[in-house]
C-alpha cells in the first residue's frame, strides 16, 4: 500500500508545477490532499506487513488504497482537461462552459475524497500503539499472522523415513564441511522459500561424521525479526553449553562488543562449525562475522537464505561456497507425493492425470508437495469430483484451505520482506499466464510504462528497473529461463504456486483482474486487465465499463479482436496497450484518444499501416513495438512523440541457414534527429531517403541499441561520425545494402566505449582496425565479410568475447585458435568457409568453450585438431558437413578420432532438409552411416544464423 501512496505522491508533482494555476477551483484541496498524503506514508510501510493478521487494519488499508487510486483517477483526468484546454480555441463558447463543468465536478471529487481522507486519518492513530510495536520489533513472524505456527522447528526433527531426494545434496556438503583448506570457511545453502534448505542442514549439521569433525558446534535461528544483541546472545549460550561452561553473569544486559569479544575468544583456538539458519539481511551476517576468529583449525560457518546475493557476499570473502539447491527431480518428487498422499501406496490409475497435474504445479518445491499431499490424503480417493475441483481451483484451495497456510505464509515471506518499490514490479508478475516465459526487454518497459520506475542520479530508468530485475532473481522470487550466450537474462517464470499467492495478493488489492476462458467480468473498478484466451463476456451487461483502465494485455486471444464493441464506454485513462501476439490486421483507430499511452506493442500481429495523424497525438508514448508486423514506413508525426524511448520497426524471415535479405526494417523519417529520448531504435533502413537520416541519428545521444539496414559505402563517412557522438551505444548492427556490398567502417576512430554487442553483415574491405580495442565487447557476429587476412589475430586478445559467429568471412584455408588465446569465449559459430580445410585449437586457448558449431564447410574433413583439450564443451554440432568428416568420429567406424570427441555430452549431425533439420546424435549412428541413426526433426530457428 505504501508503494500506491508513494506513487501518487509522485504524481502530485507535476500538478503543482504545470495544472494547478491553470486551474485555480482545485488547488487548495490537492494541497490539503498531498499534505495528508505525506503524514500517513510512512505509518504504511508498517501497516502493509501487518494488514494481514489484523482485520480491522486491513480495512483501513484498503480505504487509504481505494483513495489513492481515485485521486490518481482525478489527476489524470484534470491533465486530460488541461490538455484540451491548452489545444482548444479559446473563442469556442461551447468548449470553454464545458471544461468549466468538468473543472468544478473533479473540485467537488477532490473536496469528498478530502472529507473522506479526513475521517481515515482521524482513525489511523488508534493503531499507532499497535504499529510502533510492530516497528520495533519487526516481527515478520508477527506481522504474517499471530496464529501462524512457525514450522522450522518442526523440519529439525523430521525423521529420514520423511526425506527424499536429500543425500546427494547432504553427502556433497559434508565434504566441503570436512575436507579443504584450514582456513576459516563459509558455506551458503541458498533456494527459493519452501525448497527444504533447514531440513538439509540440519540432517548435514547432526551427521556423525559432522559431530566428530569439529570440537564445538552451535545452531542459531535468525529468522526477520532477529535483534542482532538476542542473536549474539542465543549464539553465546549455545556455544557455552556445547564446551559445558558455565554462563558468565550478566550476558543477558551485555551489549554486543562485549558479546562479541566472549564469543571470539571461545572459538579462538576451537575447530568449530556454527550454522546461521533463514537469515534475511546482510547487516545480520556483518553484525556477526567478527565474532567468528579466522583461525587456521578448520573452522566452517555455514548459512541458509532465500538471497542468492547474501549467500553469494557471506562467502565470498573466505573462497568458500555456495550451494544452489534445486527442486526435487520428477521421480523424487513423485516418491515424496506418493509416500504422503497414498501412504507409501501407489497412486491409483484413475488419478494419474489429477496428480501428476498437482504436481506439476509445486514444480519440485517440497513444501508445496508436502502440503498438497496432507490436503489430497484427506480426500476419498474414489470421489474423482473432489479431486478435480482441487486440481481445476487451486489459487482458491490455497486461500481457504487451512492445511495450506503453512504454505501460504511461508511464500508470502518473501513477498512481505520485499521493499516497497518492488511490490508492484513484483506483483505485475501476476498478469502473465502460468508457464508463461517473460522476456526481460518486455518487461522491464511495461514497468518503466506503469510508472513502477523513477531515473536515478547517473542512472536510466532501465538501469534502475535492470537492478530491480536483479533484486527479484537474488531472493529466488524469479527464476531465469533462459540466457543469452553471453550472460544478459533473456526471458523469466514464476513458480506456479508463488504466481498462485501473487494472483491472490493482486486480486485483494485490486492491482489486477485476470479474465480466461470467457471469464465473466465483474461490474468493479478495474485497473489492470489481462485478457488470456477467449474474449470475456460482459455480465448479462449492455458492456463492460472500465474507465479507470490502465492497462491492457493480451495472451493467447485468437479472435478478431473489437475492444470498441467489448468496451464502448472507452478506457481514455489507458497507460498500456499490448496486442503482442493476437490476431490484429488494422491498426486500432481508438489509440488516437488515449493522450496517457505511454506502451503501445502490437509485435507478431498482422497490422500493415499506421495511420497518419495518430501518432503525434500520443505525446506520452515511450514504447512503440511493431516488430515481426508488417509496417515498413512510419507517418512523419512520429518526430512529435518526444517521450519515446524505444521504437522497434522490424521484421524476420528466417528460415534454415542465414540469407541476406532475411530481415527488414523501416523508412525513417527524416527528423529522426527529434526523438532525442530514444534508446534503441531498430531497424532503419538507411538507403530509403536522403543520406540525412544517417546525419539526423548523431541527435540521439541517449541511444543505447541501434540497427541499421542497406547502409550504402558512400555513407560510412557520414555514418562512422554519428556513431561517435553515441557514446552510450551498448549495441551496434549494420548490414549493407547487399552480400557483395561494403560496409565502410573505416573513418571510425573513436568507437563507443561501452559496446557490447557488434554485428556486421556485409564484405569489408579489411577489418575495422578499432575491434580489438572493444574491451566490452561480448559479442561479435561477422557475416558475410570476405576478408583477406585471417581475422582471428585481431580478435584473440578481446578480454569479454564469449560470443563469436564467423559467416563466410575468411577464404583462408586454415583457422588457428592458438594457445591461450579467447580466453572467456563460450559460443564459436563457423559456417560456410568454403576454402577450408583444418582448425587448429592450441593447447589452452578457448578454455570456457561450451558450444561449438561448424556448418558448410566442404573442404574440412576432419574435427579441428586439439578439441581434446576443450574440457568444457558441452555441444558440438556439425552442419551440413562432408560425410567423410562424420565417418570419423563414428564410435565404431574406420576413422580414429571418436576418442577427439567422446568427452563431449552431446555431438550432433544436422541437416536442413524439406524445410526443417534433421538431427542425429552420434552416439545412435549406425553402421558409421552419417544418416543412419535415429533422427529427431526439427523446426527451430537457429539464433546464431538470424543476420
Amino acid at each position: 500500500m505504501a508503494e500506491a501512496v508513494n506513487f501518487l505522491l509522485q504524481r502530485l508533482v507535476p500538478v503543482f508545477e504545470n495544472e494547478v494555476n491553470l486551474l485555480t477551483g482545485v488547488e487548495a484541496e490537492v494541497v490539503y490532499l498531498k499534505e495528508k498524503l505525506e503524514l500517513i506514508k510512512a505509518f504504511l510501510k508498517v501497516a502493509d506487513a501487518l494488514e494481514e493478521s489484523d482485520e480491522e487494519l486491513k480495512v483501513w488499508v484498503k480505504q487509504v488504497r481505494d483513495v489513492a487510486h481515485e485521486t490518481e483517477d482525478i489527476l489524470d483526468e484534470l491533465e486530460l482537461l488541461v490538455q484540451a484546454r491548452n489545444h482548444t480555441n479559446r473563442f469556442f463558447v461551447f468548449l470553454r462552459i464545458r471544461n468549466m463543468k468538468a473543472r468544478y465536478r473533479i473540485a467537488h471529487e477532490l473536496k469528498n475524497i478530502n472529507s473522506r481522507m479526513t475521517t481515515i486519518f482521524s482513525i489511523h492513530k488508534r493503531f499507532l500503539r499497535k504499529l510502533d510495536f510492530a516497528s520495533d520489533a519487526s516481527n515478520s513472524i508477527y506481522t504474517a499472522g499471530k496464529i501462524w505456527h512457525d514450522q522450522r522447528g518442526d523440519a529439525l526433527l523430521l525423521d529420514n523415513t520423511d526425506l527424499v531426494g536429500i543425500d546427494r545434496h547432504k553427502n556433497q556438503l559434508i565434504r566441503w564441511l570436512i575436507k579443504g583448506s584450514r582456513g576459516r570457511k563459509v558455506i551458503s545453502v541458498t533456494g527459493m522459500g519452501g525448497m527444504g534448505k533447514t531440513t538439509l542442514v540440519k540432517k548435514v549439521y547432526d551427521d556423525p561424521k559432522v559431530i566428530k569433525h569439529f570440537d564445538a558446534c552451535a545452531w542459531v535461528t535468525v529468522s526477520q525479526s532477529c535483534a542482532i544483541e538476542e542473536l549474539l546472545r542465543d549464539l553465546a549460550q549455545k556455544l557455552f553449553s556445547e564446551i559445558r561452561r558455565k554462563v558468565p553473569k550478566g550476558l543477558e544486559s551485555m551489549h554486543r562488543d562485549k558479546l562479541k569479544m566472549i564469543i571470539k575468544k571461545l572459538l579462538q583456538r576451537r575447530k568449530y562449525l556454527v550454522v546461521f539458519d533463514d537469515v534475511w539481511h546482510r547487516h545480520e551476517w556483518e553484525a556477526v562475522r567478527y565474532a567468528l576468529p579466522k583461525n587456521n583449525y578448520g573452522s566452517r560457518i555455514m548459512l541458509t537464505t532465500r538471497k542468492s546475493n547474501l549467500a553469494n557476499i557471506s562467502s565470498k570473502e573466505s573462497k568458500g561456497k555456495v550451494y544452489n539447491l534445486q527442486p526435487l527431480k520428477e521421480d523424487e518428487a513423485w516418491d515424496l507425493f506418493c509416500k504422503k498422499t497414498f501412504q507409501g501406496h501407489r497412486c491409483p490409475s484413475y488419478l494419474i492425470n489429477i496428480c501428476s497435474y498437482i504436481l506439476r504445479k509445486c514444480e519440485g518445491l517440497p513444501l508445496a508437495i508436502v502440503a498438497m499431499s496432507g490436503v489430497l490424503a484427506t480426500k476419498d480417493k474414489h470421489r474423482i469430483d473432489e479431486w478435480d475441483r482441487i486440481c481445476r481451483s487451486l489459487g482458491a484451495e490455497i486461500q481457504i484451505n487451512g492445511k495450506l497456510d503453512n504454505l501460504k505464509t511461508v511464500l508470502s515471506l518473501s513477498f512481505n520482506d520485499l521493499p516497497h518499490y518492488l511490490k508492484y514490479c513484483f506483483l505485475y508478475l501476476s498478469m502473465f499466464p502460468e508457464d508463461y516465459l517473460i522476456q526481460r526487454m518486455r518487461l522491464i518497459r511495461l514497468w518503466i510504462a506503469e510508472g513502477f520506475i523513477k531515473a536515478g542520479e547517473g542512472k536510466t530508468m532501465e538501469d534502475i528497473a535492470e537492478d530491480y530485475l536483479k533484486k527479484l532473481i537474488n531472493r529466488n522470487l524469479l527464476q531465469v529461463a533462459e540466457r543469452t550466450s553471453d550472460g544478459r537474462v533473456k526471458t523469466l517464470r514464476i513458480h506456479d504456486l508463488l504466481r498462485e499467492i501473487i494472483i491472490l495478493k493482486s486480486k485483494d488489492q485490486n492491482f489486477a483482474t485476470i479474465v480466461k476462458e470467457q471469464t465473466v467480468i465483474r461490474a468493479e473498478k478495474i485497473r489492470r486487465l489481462s485478457l488470456q484466451g477467449t474474449l470475456p463476456i460482459p455480465n448479462g451487461q449492455q458492456h463492460i465499463s472500465v474507465s479507470q483502465l490502465r492497462s491492457l494485455l493480451m495472451f493467447g486471444v485468437d479472435e478478431n479482436l473489437s475492444l470498441g464493441k467489448l468496451f464502448p464506454g472507452g478506457f481514455k485513462l489507458l497507460n498500456v496497450l499490448d496486442y503482442q501476439d493476437s490476431p490484429l490486421k488494422k491498426f486500432p483507430k481508438a489509440v488516437v484518444d488515449l493522450y496517457h499511452l505511454t506502451y503501445l506493442s502490437l509485435r507478431n500481429t498482422q497490422v500493415k499501416t499506421i495511420p497518419n495523424c495518430i501518432l503525434g497525438k500520443l505525446q506520452n508514448l515511450e514504447t512503440l513495438d511493431l516488430k515481426n508486423t508488417c509496417v515498413t514506413e512510419l507517418p512523419t508525426d512520429i518526430v512529435k512523440v518526444k517521450k519515446l524511448r524505444h521504437l522497434l520497426v522490424y521484421q524476420s524471415k528466417v528460415e534454415g541457414y542465414a540469407q541476406f535479405h532475411s530481415k527488414y526494417g523501416f523508412k525513417a523519417p527524416l527528423e529522426i534527429g527529434n526523438l532525442q529520448s530514444l534508446q534503441k531504435l531498430c531497424f532503419v533502413e538507411a538507403n530509403k531517403g536522403c543520406r540525412m537520416i544517417i546525419r539526423h541519428l548523431k541527435e540521439l545521444s541517449q541511444l543505447r541499441r541501434l540497427g541499421i539496414m542497406r547502409l550504402r559505402e558512400e555513407d560510412g563517412k557520414d555514418f562512422c561520425f554519428c556513431i561517435e557522438k553515441l557514446v552510450s551505444l551498448s549495441a551496434l548492427s549494420v548490414t549493407s545494402e547487399g552480400e557483395n556490398k561494403v560496409i565502410d567502417l573505416t573513418s571510425l576512430s573513436t568507437p563507443p566505449p561501452f559496446l557490447q554487442r557488434l554485428y556486421l553483415s556485409g564484405r569489408l574491405k579489411e577489418l575495422p582496425c578499432w575491434i580489438p580495442s572493444l574491451h566490452n565487447l561480448a559479442r561479435l557476429f561477422l557475416k558475410w565479410s570476405y576478408l583477406k587476412h585471417d581475422p582471428l589475430v585481431y580478435l584473440q586478445d578481446l578480454p569479454n568475447l564469449a560470443h563469436l559467429e564467423l559467416l563466410q568471412v575468411y577464404d583462408g584455408d586454415t583457422l588457428h585458435f592458438k594457445c591461450g588465446k579467447f580466453n572467456k569465449l563460450k559460443v564459436l559459430g563457423i559456417d560456410k568457409f568454403e576454402e577450408l580445410g583444418q582448425v587448429i585449437v592450441g593447447k589452452g586457448a578457448m578454455p570456457c568453450l561450451e558450444t561449438l558449431s561448424i556448418g558448410r564447410c566442404e573442404s574440412l574433413k576432419k574435427v579441428p585438431s586439439g578439441i581434446e583439450n576443450l574440457t568444457k564443451i558441452k555441444v558440438l554440432e556439425f552442419f551440413d558437413m562432408p560425410d567423410e568428416l562424420m565417418m570419423t568420429i563414428c564410435q565404431h567406424g574406420p576413422g580414429k578420432d571418436y576418442w577427439k570427441v567422446s568427452h563431449i555430452p552431446e555431438v550432433y549431425s544436422t541437416y536442413w532438409r524439406d524445410g526443417g533439420w534433421d538431427v542425429y546424435a552420434l552416439d545412435s549412428l549406425r553402421d558409421c552411416s552419417p544418416r543412419s541413426g535415429t533422427v529427431r526433426r526439427s523446426h527451430e530457428c537457429r539464433n546464431q544464423w538470424k543476420v
